[in-house]
């Protein structure tokens, strides 16, 4: 059971990666971010895209592990 869990595991990461490497390989324009009155340098979409996914990747799995830790600590404190 846990070697079909790994395999369909692994294949959605696969096909997540096929599926970024597609949609970056098609739109290689440039584009600039924008928030309030910053504005970044022109980065190819790609790129942009990647950093988006690797970020997002990071913090859901790491979001998970928080509350845990904090339920520990408040847990020691109330002995």
């Amino acid at each position: 059971m846990r070697a079909i869990a790994n395999f369909l595991t692994s294949l959605i990461f696969a096909v997540w990666l096929i599926v970024i490497a597609t949609i970056s390989i098609q739109n290689i324009q440039p584009v600039s971010l924008k928030f309030l009155t910053f504005q970044s340098i022109e980065f190819p979409f790609g790129i942009v895209l990647t950093f988006s996914v690797v970020a997002g990747l990071l913090l859901g799995g790491l979001l998970p592990a928080l509350p845990s830790r904090i339920q520990r600590s408040q847990v020691k404190k109330s002995r």
